[in-house]
């Protein structure tokens, strides 16, 4: 039997939309966000004048749904804690030992939304060009799928809580000198968002099918992404700023380094209420 005709679109190795004709007459476009948060491809069958959405099965919805929740809740009270932490450094609520503890706690959060963004790749219906519809797999915890451009933005930001993991635990550290402060909290920090931002780049990779940025307006993908992506912006403004000067053993600006991760903080909170509609109908 013929292979039915694709046509794929993406940039470079990664394929983020894929176009294929199962029968005559009949289009199906799938498109790596869509399926993998709505759990839907777009379908044009002979006479029909506009597309329509093909839904994956109920499971398979119901599992998408299950961990979009998580995730988007995991962000949206991680965000808030971290704002938190940033408002009693800011303002003077508490001790420097109370604020690391608010932002410790939010990174578990952090860290929670990072993995259940990982699993919502790996538990998400996969297209088949013989079914021309989505199929559903087995649950997993954990898979190695680099050539998939969800999959590294979702493993890279999922690393990137990691690592803010260790500056939050640092950060408890009493008695360090300029040089351990740098290494040892501020280093991380910095690191942890290289990571954010450059998995927020390749999450707009995938929903502009091209390197270059796009506006995308109309689409609520769109959005999730250029909010995360702002706050990610912010926190490294906000770590830059936080970097110990030798010389004098104060932050380079301590007020943009606590007013950088409040707002930037409070951007993932709204990433994650945006994201918590953007689940299966």
């Amino acid at each position: 039997m013929a292979q039915p005709e694709q046509r794929a679109e993406g940039a470079g190795p990664f394929t983020t939309r894929l176009t294929w004709n199962p029968s005559e007459g009949r289009r199906v476009v799938w498109e790596s966000r869509p399926a993998r948060r709505r759990g839907t491809l777009t379908v044009r069958g002979p006479g029909d004048t506009a597309d329509r959405s093909s839904p994956a099965d109920d499971e398979a919805l119901g599992r998408l749904r299950r961990l979009n929740a998580v995730a988007s809740g995991a962000f949206v009270i991680g965000g808030v804690l971290f704002a938190l932490g940033a408002a009693i450094s800011q303002f003077g609520w508490g001790d420097a030992v109370e604020s690391a503890s608010v932002y410790f706690v939010g990174g578990l959060f952090f860290n929670t939304g990072g993995y259940v963004s990982l699993l919502q790749v790996l538990n998400a219906p996969r297209h088949s060009t013989e079914t021309g519809g989505l199929v559903t797999s087995d649950w997993r915890w954990w898979g190695y799928e680099p050539m998939r451009l969800d999959w590294l933005s979702a493993f890279v930001l999922f690393v990137g809580t990691l690592v803010f993991g260790v500056n939050l635990v640092d950060s408890f550290l009493q008695g360090l000198t300029t040089r351990q402060v740098n290494r040892l909290v501020w280093a991380p920090d910095v690191i942890g968002c290289v990571l954010f931002l450059i998995s927020g780049h390749l999450a707009s990779i995938e929903i502009c099918h091209r390197f270059r940025p796009c506006l995308r307006s109309r689409s609520l993908g769109w959005w999730v992404v250029a909010v995360n992506q702002s706050g990610s912006v912010l926190f490294m403004v906000s770590a830059l700023a936080a970097f110990t000067r030798p010389a004098t053993g104060s932050m380079v600006n301590a007020d943009i380094a606590n007013w950088g991760t409040l707002s930037g903080a409070l951007c993932f909170s709204l990433g994650g209420v945006l994201q918590a509609c953007e689940r299966p109908r």
